[in-house]
């Protein structure tokens, strides 16, 4: 299982405190020649930083108090790490050619927030309009974080008369997948969607061969455009319930224009669906 955390997590995190504080973050410094060790005060079950140039590294098998951090060159960045308690902790890093600290004793009392509600009181009345939708908050920050992020998973495009349906990324977390998708219109036409869906098909077998397709309905869309305009790129992401699919079957995204003929269907082979990022 591959799991990706964002720097939602710590938005995620502070909201869902009872006290809305300001955090002025510490700043760990580390190179690419020795290891910045981190101690925790609960094990680690997720870590990640912000840039690729910043790696942090624990077991994520075993839950171990202690983490290891190494930098090569670059820009600042920040590091995000979730205790197993739910406990969440943030750091600027930055890369430093000589290191004045190797390891890192960090207190309960640094944590930012909780990933999960903290009630301090079981008499307090929430007011309705005070609430937030956190498991949309959360869909949207993970899916910007997804359409930033470089990370590709295979070649996966369909042409047709300078549009370009393409997958980029298929990602699994918390029990389902985000499909990565963009489209890019080359041509001097503006592009009207009329609809993109993500469909199942299972190949019958038999002299009578035909085709099954069952439509996935996501349960989020994310930056789904109505329009591309020419010269004009759009990434959205869709989110459906994880699933895998034989390899009688593949998914296909087809790309439909409103009053137009320049429709696509990209088939994606069930080794992308089923081994995702």
């Amino acid at each position: 299982m591959k799991n990706f955390i964002l720097i939602s997590i710590f938005l995620f995190g502070t909201i869902l405190t009872t006290a809305q504080t300001s955090f002025r973050l510490d700043t760990i410094y580390a190179n690419d020649q020795k290891n910045v060790a981190l101690f925790f005060p609960e094990p680690i079950r997720q870590g990640i930083t912000g840039s690729e140039n910043f790696v942090f590294t624990y077991n994520r098998d075993k839950g171990q108090y202690f983490g290891l951090l190494q930098a090569k060159p670059g820009k600042e960045s920040n590091l995000l790490v979730v205790n197993k308690n739910g406990s969440v902790f943030s750091y600027i890093v930055k890369y430093r050619k000589k290191l004045d600290r190797l390891n890192y004793f960090i207190p309960t009392s640094k944590s930012i927030g909780n990933e999960k509600p903290i009630v301090a009181d079981s008499t307090t009345i929430v007011k309705r309009e005070d609430t937030i939708d956190n498991r949309t908050y959360y869909y949207n920050e993970f899916c910007s974080y997804l359409n930033n992020r470089k990370q590709r998973i295979g070649r996966l495009k369909k042409r047709n008369e300078g549009v370009i349906l393409s997958v980029e990324n298929i990602v699994f977390d918390k029990e389902e997948l985000y499909f990565v998708i963009q489209v890019e219109n080359k041509s001097s036409l503006d592009y009207d969607l009329n609809f993109l869906k993500l469909s199942v098909e299972t190949r019958k077998k038999g002299k009578k061969k035909s085709l099954q397709r069952l439509y996935q309905e996501p349960v989020f869309k994310y930056n789904l455009p109505s329009k591309v305009k020419e010269n004009e790129t759009v990434r959205l992401v869709y989110i459906l319930p994880k699933f895998s699919i034989g390899n009688d079957r593949r998914a296909v995204i087809e790309l439909n224009e409103k009053n137009g003929e320049r429709n696509l269907k990209l088939k994606v082979s069930h080794r992308f669906i089923n081994n995702p990022n």
